[in-house]
């Protein structure tokens, strides 16, 4: 299928749009929903209920803000902040779905429970796989990043805390996002803005770290699924995008000067493939980190109750000791 919003020339807005379309010019099934996941849960864990959409008191809420136009093509994002306040921490909020799927209303609860504890949090839509392959949605991830910043005096966000953070698939683009600070490949606008795609933490929840390890592609190459989820944003399976496949695994980009790290997990091994091992490269280096699984949980923890509580608990908590200075590697 040809790629056409690939064809698009960015444009990053950092002043009023003007009407634009917002679907995508290329129409596929997009599935994955709350709603759809509970019916797949419950099953397995009868106690958990769908996290609630309200917006609670105290938070403001500012929807379909764009952020950046591919041509007449927009992406645009929800922005939650406390209602009172000023020069407050951020966070730029990826949903998951497989790279090929999924809304970012999946993530208002989680938002709303950030904004809760004093975070200005931009939640997303960006290209999936059907409309733009790997690596436009990382291009779309900083492209947020920089509008956030440069609207930060309008928003009250501190321009010097902004963290990037997703879950399942947003998670590793998250990660790599993060991580890839400078490498023009993941940044189209860096030649042309003074204003930085820069974070200064990443939170990675549930997310694969290595695309190319025997494990990530026993499940992520499944020669069953044609394509599969992987195969479908990168353009083909392992041994026919083998660069790419590399190119998308955040194991490969570790450095000394890269942001501190969270790591949250489900009791679902395969979606930590690849942390262990990063951590093992970053340890050296003495970049902060930190891993907190959550034993007895489905995958899409983060969606449910009782479970959203406590992973903005994490959240807030890694960020917040990070970044009053008291931030420290931990198992």
């Amino acid at each position: 299928m040809k790629q056409l919003a690939s064809l698009f020339v960015p444009v990053f807005l950092f002043g009023c749009a003007q009407a634009v379309i917002t679907e995508p010019p290329v129409p596929f099934e997009n599935t994955y929903t709350a709603e759809n996941t509970y019916q797949k849960e419950v099953k397995h864990f009868p106690h958990i209920e769908i996290a609630s959409l309200d917006t609670p008191d105290g938070v403001h809420v500012e929807r379909d803000l764009t952020y950046v136009q591919y041509g007449r093509r927009a992406l645009q994002l929800d922005l939650h902040r406390p209602e009172a306040g000023r020069h407050r921490p951020a966070v730029v909020l990826v949903h998951g779905g497989g790279w090929r799927s999924g809304y970012r209303e999946n993530l208002t609860p989680l938002a709303n429970a950030l904004a809760e504890r004093g975070f200005v949090v931009a939640n997303i839509s960006y290209r999936l796989a059907p409309e733009a392959r790997f690596p436009a949605a990382i291009h779309d991830v900083k492209a947020a990043i920089r509008w956030l910043r440069a609207h930060a005096d309008a928003y009250g966000v501190n321009p010097n805390q902004i963290a990037v953070g997703g879950t399942s698939a947003g998670g590793q683009i998250a990660s790599l996002t993060g991580i890839t600070a400078g490498d023009p490949y993941f940044d189209l606008n860096q030649k042309n803005s003074s204003i930085s795609s820069d974070v200064q933490a990443i939170l990675n929840i549930d997310g694969l770290s290595d695309f190319t390890s025997e494990e990530a592609r026993y499940y992520e190459d499944d020669p069953s699924k044609n394509p599969s989820s992987a195969g479908s944003w990168f353009g083909g399976r392992y041994s026919e995008q083998t660069g790419l496949w590399h190119k998308g695994s955040p194991i490969y980009y570790v450095h000394g000067d890269m942001p501190p790290i969270l790591f949250l997990n489900s009791a679902q091994e395969r979606f930590g493939v690849g942390r262990d091992e990063m951590i093992a490269k970053m340890k050296p280096l003495g970049v902060e980190y930190h891993v907190r699984r959550f034993d007895d949980t489905p995958h899409t923890f983060w969606l449910f109750d009782p479970w959203l509580q406590p992973t903005a608990d994490e959240i807030a908590a890694f960020l917040q000791r990070l970044w009053s200075g008291s931030g420290s590697a931990s198992e």
